[in-house]
């Protein structure tokens, strides 16, 4: 029993080690939860943070199921999730650029008052869409699901290793969401709410630009 365990920490650590560059490196998912952090407060960005991970969930199903093969082949497909994640980034960086000025915001605070309470489920499909919508996880997770893990490997066991991956991406997320808000960080921003706005506005539109040129493989 202890042999055939060691095969599977052996693929899982090699997956984490991979996917470790993935999660800190910039993009749209830490976009959204730095601006759900700074502009909605705690409560929203750790929900986004959760929908990022569910998303995750989504990409890795897919995948073990084969149809993240068939996206990748299929011109068609592959285009409609690209240009459904365009409009929605877009869309997200047209809105924030269009964004009012807040009042000032309550530094001491982790939620900030002055923008109303965000609903629960806004805040989790902001960052279930931000991911979902992105077609570049279906070639990431082929790429190394093909390459480190083995076709023997059980179903179940691919799925855990999902489930790991999707648990320490939200507790990444939640950490940079615990991080922008202590009131240190609060103050800092505070002033400027309203160019982080318009920032994160610029930003959103050019990750959507950017997905706009992918092309599939």
């Amino acid at each position: 029993m202890e042999l055939s365990v060691h095969p599977y920490l052996f693929e899982l650590a090699s997956l984490m080690a991979i996917f470790a560059f993935a999660i800190v490196s910039p993009g749209a998912d830490l976009a959204m939860v730095m601006r759900q952090s700074i502009l909605h407060g705690r409560r929203s960005a750790i929900l986004t943070s959760f929908g990022v991970g569910t998303s995750l969930m989504v990409h890795v199903t897919y995948t073990i199921l084969g149809l993240g093969l068939v996206i990748s082949q299929s011109i068609t497909l592959f285009n409609i999730v690209k240009w459904c994640g365009v409009a929605y980034l877009l869309y997200i960086g047209i809105k924030a650029l269009k964004a009012k000025p807040a009042d000032t915001l309550d530094v001491a605070a982790p939620e900030p008052a002055a923008r109303g309470p965000q609903s629960a489920f806004k805040a989790f499909g902001l960052g279930f869409a931000a991911n979902a919508l992105n077609p570049k996880p279906v070639f990431f997770f082929l790429s190394i699901f093909s390459t480190v893990v083995s076709t023997q490997t059980p179903v179940a066991v691919k799925f855990g290793y999902g489930l790991v991956m999707a648990s320490c991406l939200i507790l990444w997320f939640v950490a940079v969401s615990l991080f922008m808000t202590t009131p240190a960080m609060r103050a800092r921003f505070a002033r400027i709410s309203h160019w982080i706005d318009r920032a994160s506005g610029m930003v959103f539109i050019a990750l959507g630009l950017k997905l706009a040129t992918e092309k599939a493989a």
